[in-house]
């Protein structure tokens, strides 16, 4: 089971893959090295980054997030504010302090290495650690590996099956599983979603963390609104959520309104939290922070523009969301590096599609066409972010995957959920074209737009 916990997580930005997974594998080293023998024999720690991590770590913040991870920091409570202090102190001193006290020298030319040569053979998100004593004998060796949406495990636990699956009441591991269990008991998605989360914590947990999730969401959308100046990297890309939303309210004014502007109250919320992560503010993985923005704008859509927009419907879009995202997760990739932004942006906009038919009150078989018409249509979709950032073309392309996941769902709700392709042939098709398709135009910067923009 993938719970809402794992699947929606605040972290910061720019990567959840790159950024978020990479802090969480360091400090959880850190945090085992201490558990295993304590800080005190510890006089050096090497960081080696494969695959993906390598070509694309330097515009995706991957050094910067493992000298936080380092020093105890997780991405879920760190202020992003504060990073750049943080990390220019470790820098300026090149000296790490461990969570527990101690303080070692760290040279990061020397100890924390891009490695584009050697093959990941797991994932191709690998990092590995080592910790040395003051002889240089090897104290601890681990390899971790970051699965996509901040999720990071042991390279050997790669494709485990968590032990919480067998404790819900209504496991599934399929759509066609789903829909039968909503069939046998009369139970809606997002009851089902949300009698598993309640068998594995307290329900006032569950409506905690789901609160949480909501008010990071419209705090990052109107951060976002807010704010301009030029995105961090070298691309020398502007924000433009703010003028948008003027220009969008100016028309309001002058009554000078088209009937697709509503479409464009979608795309700004999307560029909105796309721009904050860019900047690596406060965002949520839904499931990535690649596509941190396409569940938010739909969401607020609900909220904003949706006649009976409830906070009880917000949570039944959000636990909706939560089942489709597992789906995806369990039986194919929720990873640009893995399977491209197929796995991202397109997930994005099957778990919004679903989402805001749940939340509009579409049948579970309205809700399971909302969600394969919203990955159906991102098949074979790259990840090719120019310069390894997470800006151009990911910041446009959440403001797509939002307008598709609403037109996913009207399309569905006009229909009585009957369709020729599934949702699990839909994913299915996802991952084998992600096996299939060629690495440089898997988050590596080697293919794609990342090679074929103007220069200037």
């Amino acid at each position: 089971m993938v719970s809402l916990f794992e699947l929606f997580k605040v972290g910061i930005g720019p990567s959840s893959s790159h950024t978020v997974g990479p802090m969480r594998a360091a400090a959880q080293f850190v945090e085992r090295l201490g558990e295993r023998q304590g800080h005190g024999e510890t006089a050096r720690i090497e960081v080696v980054l494969y695959g993906s991590l390598a070509w694309t770590g330097r515009g995706h913040g991957t050094a910067e997030a493992v000298l936080l991870g380092l020093c105890g920091q997780h991405p879920e409570s760190i202020d992003p504010d504060a990073v750049h202090g943080l990390v220019a102190a470790i820098r300026d001193k090149r000296r790490l302090a461990l969570p527990g006290g101690a303080t070692i020298e760290f040279d990061e030319e020397r100890d924390l290495l891009f490695d584009f040569v050697t093959e990941a053979p797991v994932h191709p998100n690998t990092l590995s650690f080592a910790a040395f004593d003051a002889n240089g004998g090897r104290i601890a060796e681990e390899r971790w590996c970051s699965i996509g949406g901040g999720f990071v495990v042991p390279e050997a636990e790669v494709g485990l099956v968590s032990e919480e699956a067998a404790q819900v009441p209504f496991g599934f591991s399929s759509g066609r599983i789903l829909l039968d269990v909503g069939r046998r008991t009369g139970l809606s998605i997002s009851e089902i979603v949300r009698a598993n989360e309640h068998a594995l914590r307290d329900p006032k947990a569950v409506s905690a963390h789901l609160a949480r999730i909501v008010d990071v969401m419209m705090a990052c959308i109107d951060r976002g609104l807010a704010t301009d100046g030029e995105l961090p990297g070298g691309l020398f890309v502007r924000r433009r959520a703010r003028a948008l939303k003027a220009k969008l309210e100016a028309d309001h004014l002058r009554n000078a309104r088209h009937p697709h502007e509503i479409m464009d109250w979608v795309s700004l919320y999307a560029i909105a939290v796309n721009e904050e992560n860019a900047s690596g503010g406060r965002v949520v993985t839904a499931p990535t922070n690649g596509a941190a923005g396409v569940v938010p704008a739909v969401l607020r859509y609900y909220r904003d523009h949706c006649a009976g927009a409830s906070h009880a419907g917000m949570e039944t879009f959000l636990l909706t969301a939560t089942a489709v995202g597992a789906l995806f997760k369990q039986n194919a990739s929720i990873s640009g590096a893995e399977v491209g932004c197929q796995g991202e942006v397109g997930v994005a906009c099957s778990m919004a599609a679903a989402g805001l038919a749940a939340a509009l009150g579409a049948t579970n078989e309205q809700i399971e066409n909302a969600a394969e018409i919203g990955m159906e249509h991102h098949l074979g979709m790259t990840c090719d972010p120019i310069g390894g950032l997470v800006q151009v073309p990911c910041i446009e392309r959440n403001a797509f995957g939002a307008v598709a996941a609403v037109q996913a769902a009207s399309l569905a709700m006009r229909g009585d959920g009957q369709h020729i392709v599934s949702l699990d042939k839909v994913i299915v098709t996802m991952r084998e074209t992600g096996r299939d398709m060629a690495s440089k135009y898997k988050e590596t910067s080697q293919g794609g737009l990342a090679v074929n923009h103007p220069e200037c």
